[in-house]
């Protein structure tokens, strides 16, 4: 690679590139939209920090049979205005990955674990997520979906599957605070229901692949007639991120046969539906706050009731 081409490729992006910390979830949630030779450099910097961070660009273009030119475009990619700005986040990386004690157990889990083995390694498995979830999250991104459902007239959420479970946990998160919010999983539903939003409404989609077409077609409607619109997504650059304002992008652990995407991206869906709450909450917590007094109330009774039993 000529000097010019590396000047190039090496000027900043704009924004300060990621903490060392935050480079392995940026590698998870970004690899799958990668071509595969850039998926091969970044699965070597994720897997093997200590080792990449000793290796030139040459090296490392050697050893993961690529080119400087793939090397360096990854790095950017990853957020690093160059090479050397990654190799130095690489060796920080591993400084504190030596520093801590990591795990003795593999995340595969296989047919015939024991019990207490399974336990182990979905827990670190759903850590991970959550760890890997809150190193990516865009906090302008949340910020700004948090503004717009605190000044919603009403809120629309769709998912299916999974992902319509953690809808539904989103609407009632809302609704016991005080605002007007409906989880639709039926498409028929959603779409029509979409029709009748305007702006001041928000419509949020949640899809971990980010391509379901159930899911996509009434954040579309809605974002026509002029609802603002979040994507909770695992892919960044997947199909339903153009109709949406706001992107808010999550992160899983790796699939197994007996651990299928389903059940890591819903732990970190979760959480981002942990944070648009809290922080709605915040903002509207003069009528937040007696609003949750009233729901707990309400059903305080019937709790004292249990107990008596």
């Amino acid at each position: 690679m000529t000097r010019e081409v590396k000047e190039v490729f090496s000027q900043g992006s704009g924004g300060p590139p990621p903490v060392p910390a935050a480079l392995a979830a940026k590698v998870r949630t970004l690899a799958p939209s990668m071509t595969r030779s850039m998926q091969r450099v970044a699965e070597a910097v994720a897997s093997d920090p200590a080792g990449c961070a000793a290796l030139t660009v040459t090296g490392l273009a050697e050893l993961t049979g690529t080119s400087e030119a793939t090397v360096v475009r990854t790095a950017r990619l990853l957020g690093y205005p160059g090479y050397r700005d990654l190799r130095l986040a690489l060796a920080g990386l591993a400084a504190q990955q030596q520093s801590g004690r990591a795990p003795a157990i593999t995340t595969d889990i296989a047919v015939d674990d024991p019990i207490g083995d399974v336990v182990a390694k979905l827990a670190y498995d759903e850590q991970q997520t959550l760890a890997d979830t809150a190193a990516g999250l865009d906090t302008v991104q949340l910020g700004a979906a948090v503004t717009a459902l605190a000044g919603a007239r009403r809120t629309d959420v769709y998912g299916v599957g999974a992902s319509g479970l953690v809808a539904q946990d989103l609407t009632q998160k809302l609704l016991r605070i005080g605002l007007i919010a409906h989880a639709h999983s039926d498409p028929h539903l959603a779409v029509t229901t979409a029709v009748q939003l305007r702006p001041g409404d928000v419509a949020i989609a949640i899809t971990h692949s980010g391509s379901t077409g159930d899911v996509i077609e009434p954040l579309r409607v809605a974002f026509e007639h002029g609802a603002t619109t979040v994507a909770i997504t695992g892919r960044p650059d997947a199909a339903v991120t153009q109709y949406a304002d706001h992107v808010l992008t999550t992160s899983t652990a790796r699939e197994s046969e007996l651990r299928p995407a389903a059940m890591s991206s819903r732990t970190s869906q979760l959480l981002v539906v942990d944070c648009l709450l809290v922080g709605v909450a915040q903002r509207t917590y003069e009528t937040a706050g007696p609003a949750l007094s009233a729901s707990y109330e309400a059903l305080a009774h019937r709790h004292r009731h249990r107990h008596r039993r």
